[in-house]
């Protein structure tokens, strides 16, 4: 995929997910944060099927969306997406200021909104703050959208397997928040809306304005001169 396909898609969908989850932030704040209609069956139906052994699953899956894992991850990803030291350096300083910024502006559309969450009598585990959107699930669905991409660009033919791992970890993080008891399942939804506009936008910006040599693998045949290919 040339810069300009990239940059189009990337911005995209960007837009679409910005959109998306503008309409679901007004239907929220036009009910005053009261449960939508998927909420409270999906609520109901994980109160009333929690194994043990599940429920500690989930718990444990579930602390993987905060805390120093993400960042972890993240760097993890700067070093997949970097071809020398300079460009794994570069990449992991982006992906830090991704998802770091992404949080913050999550965190402060979180104070704006104001969406109270589900009753505490059904949580499974602690939680603070306000609901929407969904802070684990927007941290997860973040680092997991940066991994996937770092492995778009050095792997994108013998990472398919790893990058379906990577997402359904992002997506089942953002799940056991409501298994959990903490978030309605539209504080999820959300939070998989913001952490997609909010990585479209950072992919525009990259498409846009890094070095061709960046995006591109030199090692790869396709990135070789014309010339060499029909070289003696």
């Amino acid at each position: 995929m040339n810069r300009r396909d990239a940059t189009g898609l990337a911005c995209s969908a960007g837009l679409g997910a910005w959109t998306a989850l503008g309409v679901l932030t007004m239907v929220v704040v036009g009910g005053d944060g009261a449960p939508l209609w998927p909420d409270e069956g999906l609520l109901s139906w994980s109160v009333g099927h929690r194994p043990t052994i599940v429920l500690a699953l989930a718990r444990g899956l579930t602390a993987t969306g905060t805390g120093v894992i993400p960042y972890v991850l993240a760097v993890l990803a700067g070093v997949v997406a970097g071809r020398t030291l300079r460009h794994r350096l570069f990449a992991v300083a982006l992906c830090l200021a991704c998802l770091g910024t992404g949080q913050a502006l999550r965190y402060g559309a979180m104070e704006l909104i104001h969406r109270a969450r589900p009753p505490r009598d059904d949580w499974t585990t602690y939680a603070s703050g306000w609901a929407f959107p969904s802070g684990h699930t927007t941290t997860a669905a973040l680092t997991a959208g940066l991994l996937i991409v770092a492995l778009s660009l050095r792997a994108p033919r013998g990472g398919t397997a790893l990058s379906v791992a990577v997402g359904c970890w992002g997506l089942l993080v953002g799940l056991t928040r409501v298994y959990l008891g903490v978030h309605w399942f539209t504080d999820v939804v959300g939070g998989w809306l913001f952490a997609f506009g909010w990585l479209g936008v950072c992919l525009c910006a990259a498409a846009q304005w890094l070095p061709a040599s960046f995006l591109s693998d030199s090692t790869h045949p396709a990135a070789r001169p014309a010339e060499e290919d029909h070289a003696p």
